[in-house]
C-alpha cells in the first residue's frame, strides 16, 4: 500500500488529503503547530460540493522525518521556501507538486533531486476558511500528471480517492494548459475584484480576458506546449458565472499572493522568447496597486 503525506493541508492539500484518507490511504499532513493541533483535536473537516460532508482523521505533523512514498506539495508558492523546511531527509521517494505556477519545480527539484519530482498541477476551487476546514464550491476537480513510468500509479492512488486524474502529453502541456487558463482566469477577476460571470459579461473585461488566454497561449507554444486559445476559452465561457480565483480572494484579504508566480511566470516565459503580453502586463500593473 502506498504512504502518502501532504505539505500544507490548506483548500487544495486539505481536500487531497481528506479524499485519500477516505479512501483508506494511509496518510499525513504536515503543517503548523496550530493546524496540527486543531486536526488531532476535530480532525480534517470537507464541505465539498463534489466529495460531500465528511471529517478526515489524517495523521497530523509538524515534521515529516522518514520517507513516504509520495509526497504532496500543496502550499502558496510564497510559504513554499519555509514549508520545506518541514520535509527532513531521508527524502520521500516521489514529490507532486500541485501548486500554481511553473517556477517552483526548479527549486524542488534542486531541494530533492530531479528524479523525485514529477510534475502535476490540480484544477478545483476550494478555499481553506480556517485551520481544519476545507470548502469545495465547484464541482470541477482534476489533477493532471506529466507523463512518466511512476504516473498510472498515483494515478490510481487519486481516482481511488474519487479524485478524477489525467496523464498529460508533456510536462510543458500538463503545466502551460492551467496556467494559460488560470493566468487569464485569475488576473482578470482580481482586476476587477468581479467573478468570472461579470467578466464575460462586459465588453471591455471580455476582451481582456480574450487578450490574456491568447497572449499566455502564444507563449505557451513557444514552450513547446500546443495549447489552443479556442479551447481555452470554451472552458471560460462554460465555467460558472459565479468563479472567482484565489488571487483574488487573497488580494481582497491583504494576505501574501500569487501574482508573481501567475502573471510573472507568463511575462518572465514571454520575455524570453520575445513574445509580447501587454494585456497581462496592464492586469498585473492594476492588480499591483
Amino acid at each position: 500500500m502506498i504512504e502518502a503525506a501532504v505539505l500544507g493541508p490548506g483548500g487544495v492539500g486539505g481536500l487531497v488529503a481528506a479524499a485519500l484518507d477516505r479512501a483508506g490511504t494511509p496518510v499525513s499532513v504536515v503543517a503548523r503547530s496550530e493546524t496540527v493541533a486543531t486536526i488531532e483535536r476535530e480532525g480534517l473537516r470537507v464541505r465539498s460540493v463534489r466529495l460531500g460532508e465528511f471529517t478526515a482523521l489524517p495523521r497530523a505533523i509538524p515534521h515529516l522525518s522518514w520517507p513516504v512514498d509520495v509526497l504532496f506539495v500543496a502550499t502558496k508558492a510564497t510559504a513554499l521556501p519555509d514549508a520545506l523546511e518541514r520535509i527532513a531527509r531521508p527524502w520521500p521517494k516521489l514529490v507532486i507538486p500541485l501548486l500554481n505556477g511553473l517556477e517552483h519545480l526548479a527549486l524542488l527539484r534542486d531541494r530533492f533531486g530531479a528524479d523525485r519530482v514529477l510534475a502535476a498541477v490540480i484544477r478545483v476551487e476550494s478555499d481553506r476558511p480556517a485551520p481544519g476546514l476545507v470548502v469545495q464550491t465547484s464541482p470541477f476537480l482534476r489533477v493532471d500528471l506529466a507523463p512518466d513510468p511512476r504516473a498510472e500509479r498515483i494515478a490510481h492512488l487519486l481516482r481511488a480517492a474519487e479524485i478524477p486524474t489525467r496523464i498529460g502529453e508533456s510536462e510543458a502541456e500538463v503545466l502551460w494548459r492551467k496556467l494559460v487558463r488560470l493566468n487569464a482566469l485569475a488576473c482578470t477577476t482580481t482586476a476587477h475584484d468581479a467573478p468570472l460571470g461579470e467578466i464575460r459579461s462586459r465588453a471591455d473585461w471580455r476582451a481582456e480576458l480574450l487578450g490574456a488566454v491568447e497572449e499566455g497561449a502564444a507563449v505557451a507554444r513557444a514552450e513547446g506546449a500546443p495549447i489552443e486559445p479556442g479551447e481555452v476559452l470554451d472552458e471560460l465561457w462554460e465555467a460558472h458565472a459565479g468563479l472567482t480565483s484565489s488571487l483574488q480572494r487573497d488580494v481582497a484579504a491583504g494576505r501574501p499572493n500569487e501574482l508573481d508566480a501567475i502573471a510573472g511566470a507568463v511575462l518572465r516565459a514571454g520575455e524570453r522568447h520575445g513574445i509580447g503580453c501587454p494585456t497581462i502586463a496592464a492586469l498585473a500593473d492594476a492588480i499591483r496597486r
